[in-house]
């Protein structure tokens, strides 16, 4: 009998194993695909052969013809700019919002965060013109800060915030409460510091969802000089249309800052997630 049980739970083991595989190969394939074009010739990169798969030979003729055509330090310099503001508004509003939804008891709290977890089920593109009538009134078409308005409060980063105080023993709040402090100094000194994992969680959220974002930077954004890398890209499928090395060539230059993001901040990302889920 526990030699049946031993066994399945290794067949459990050996089918989750695989179907992980998988799900992994289906997700490099594309990326992988990306990488190898880039080095192709337009005749590699269009031909229908199926063992056409690695370049014969590994050209950089199109890494150059991008970087010679496009202002890469333009781009990187408007899309790290959007992307360290939203995150940074994103951050800072949530951690303020969640720990009152999360710790703090008030009348009509649970009503206001249903609010809150109403906006998560609406679709964002609902949003965008009143958005955009509120950024054009203010003035901030074609600079920074009306890229970063979208993204300045967020209802999912105020829910995951919010699960990350809620992980939080309520001793902490006690001890506090006896040594003296009042409700501002228990969240900047004890509260917040304990929800920093949750916080680059965000972080991590916000920016790779500020980098990808492309229907709000092509809305408010009409200037060249004030391109993200995303609108960029889509702006180029029209130049190079036929010329896959050149769209792949730019997308993987335009990945560099998502993929060193993640690198860095991988433990932290996870012990967020694995953190702030821990209680609903």
């Amino acid at each position: 009998m526990e030699g049946n049980m031993k066994a399945k739970e290794n067949f459990t083991k050996v089918l989750i194993h695989v179907i992980l595989i998988l799900v992994s190969i289906t997700m490099l394939v594309p990326f992988i695909w990306m990488i190898l074009t880039a080095f192709k010739t337009v005749t590699e990169a269009t031909s229908v052969d199926p063992f056409v798969i690695f370049p014969k030979v590994w050209r950089t003729d199109s890494f150059k013809e991008v970087i010679r055509n496009m202002n890469f330090f333009v781009l990187y310099k408007n899309t790290l700019l959007m992307i360290f503001f939203r995150v940074l508004c994103a951050v800072l509003t949530a951690t303020m919002a969640g720990y009152a939804f999360g710790r703090l008891h008030f009348k009509g709290r649970d009503f206001c965060f249903s609010l809150v977890l109403l906006q998560m089920m609406v679709p964002a593109q609902i949003f965008i013109s009143p958005q955009y009538i509120m950024v054009s009134k203010m003035g901030m078409l074609n600079t920074i800060f009306g890229l970063v308005f979208p993204g300045m409060v967020t209802a999912f980063g105020t829910f995951l915030l919010r699960q990350g105080y809620m992980g939080l023993p309520n001793d902490l709040e006690e001890a506090a409460r006896l040594d003296g402090c009042n409700i501002g100094q228990t969240f900047l000194y004890i509260m917040a510091p304990l929800t920093r994992s949750s916080m680059v969680a965000l972080g991590i959220f916000t920016a790779v969802f500020a980098f990808k974002d492309l229907m709000w930077p092509m809305i408010v954004n009409t200037d060249k000089d004030m391109l993200v890398l995303s609108s960029a890209l889509a702006k180029m499928q029209g130049q190079y249309a036929a010329k896959f090395p050149e769209l792949m060539a730019a997308s993987l230059i335009a990945c560099i800052p998502m993929i060193v993001l993640y690198v860095i901040f991988q433990k932290q990302f996870i012990e967020g997630i694995a953190t702030s889920g821990g209680k609903l």
